[in-house]
């Protein structure tokens, strides 16, 4: 019996869609399966979804699942890059041609169908989602924010025509160690010049105006720093504040302010909790949350999810503050190691992690096709 396409529109085929992955790594032990209840609520009302189109799919072998695809049109993308790109996630498949390509073509078709031109990924809605096909270190267990695929992925991507468009690389640091000599002479000759100091995060939390300052900076810092970035709407903010705020601590982060306390650079990081999703197994209930909650207070490894500076404030050297507040942080609370969050290859930032003992960790691929 050949394999069939079917689009996902009800409620009993999402949850197949969402709980497929569990079934195809349950034997594969980096595997990091995400929250089921948090995956359908970033396919049914995400704030993405306010502008974002996208179409699912599954792919069947009788009645058993054996891949899934979903297929995006992000229109601030194409309008801020000029471009008629339609993007794909939540991709996977059994190792069979035939079922990656019955999905790409599907979505290929789509996305024609949407007038795009080409088609790119893996990726999400927005920059902050999990993207990029992992090709390096698949004997690592990824943070809880990155994809994790068997290595025939990317024969079966290779095969239906897509070339890489960028790679984003991720490195394990020895945390406990501290930054260099160098650095922190630099670092206090920096905070003393323009007088920024850190703040209180516990304040930050319960101030919605520093929040929202938070998520300005965000942007403005990545705007033109990262590649195929696209700026928080104030529906993606208020979302990601709820989902994220609660859970940064002064432990493992690090806010700086100038002498106006206007936030100027930030350093953010939790401590891991791939461990615990991988016991929780899409679950909360009824003691993934217990896991969770341990994880949350265990500082022996970090991931290092986001840092940044206001533009103002770039190329000063005012990295090297909160990365040497950071560090002194690690030591206190006992962690060991930290695994970088995924930096593109080609933006020079990636070359700070030279200054400290790190060793490539995962190493993650945009593919991209023209289809028109």
């Amino acid at each position: 019996m050949p394999y069939r396409i079917l689009e996902v529109t009800t409620r009993r085929d999402l949850r197949r869609f969402v709980r497929f992955p569990d079934e195809l790594y349950r034997k594969c032990p980096q595997y990091v399966p995400a929250l089921h209840s948090d995956q359908i609520k970033s396919l049914t009302s995400a704030a993405s979804l306010e502008y974002c189109r996208r179409k699912m799919w599954l792919a069947l072998d009788g009645e058993r699942v054996v891949g899934r695809i979903c297929a995006m049109v992000n229109p601030r993308y194409n309008e801020r890059y000029g471009k008629k790109r339609a993007r794909f996630g939540w991709f996977d498949t059994i190792d069979r041609e035939e079922v990656a390509r019955l999905l790409i073509s599907t979505a290929e078709a789509w996305a024609r169908a949407e007038g795009m031109t080409e088609i790119h990924g893996p990726l999400y809605y927005n920059t902050m989602g999990k993207q990029g096909l992992l090709v390096e270190g698949f004997e690592n267990i990824p943070p809880f924010n990155c994809l994790y695929n068997y290595p025939y992925y990317i024969r079966l991507i290779e095969a239906l025509g897509f070339e890489k468009e960028c790679d984003w690389l991720q490195y394990e640091m020895v945390a406990n160690h501290g930054v260099p000599e160098k650095a922190r002479r630099l670092a206090g000759i920096v905070a003393e010049r323009y007088k920024v100091h850190p703040g209180s995060i516990d304040a930050f939390k319960k101030d919605p105006e520093k929040i929202r300052q938070f998520f300005r900076v965000y942007n403005d810092s990545f705007a033109s720093s990262v590649y195929n970035f696209i700026p928080f709407t104030e529906a993606e903010i208020e979302e990601e504040t709820r989902a994220s705020i609660p859970f940064i601590s002064d432990k493992t982060s690090c806010l700086l302010y100038d002498e106006n306390d206007n936030l100027v650079a930030f350093g953010v990081a939790f401590p891991s909790i791939s461990r615990a999703l991988q016991k929780a197994k899409g679950h909360l209930f009824p003691f993934g949350w217990w896991h969770l909650w341990r994880a949350m207070h265990h500082y022996e490894t970090l991931d290092l999810m986001v840092n940044g500076a206001a533009p103002e404030w770039q190329n000063r050297g005012i990295s090297a503050v909160y990365y040497k507040e950071m560090a002194d942080k690690y030591i206190r609370i006992g962690c060991r190691r930290a695994i970088s969050n995924p930096q593109i290859e080609s933006n020079g930032a990636v070359n700070i992690w030279n200054s400290y003992e790190r060793e490539p960790f995962m190493r993650r691929r945009c593919y991209i096709k023209k289809i028109g």
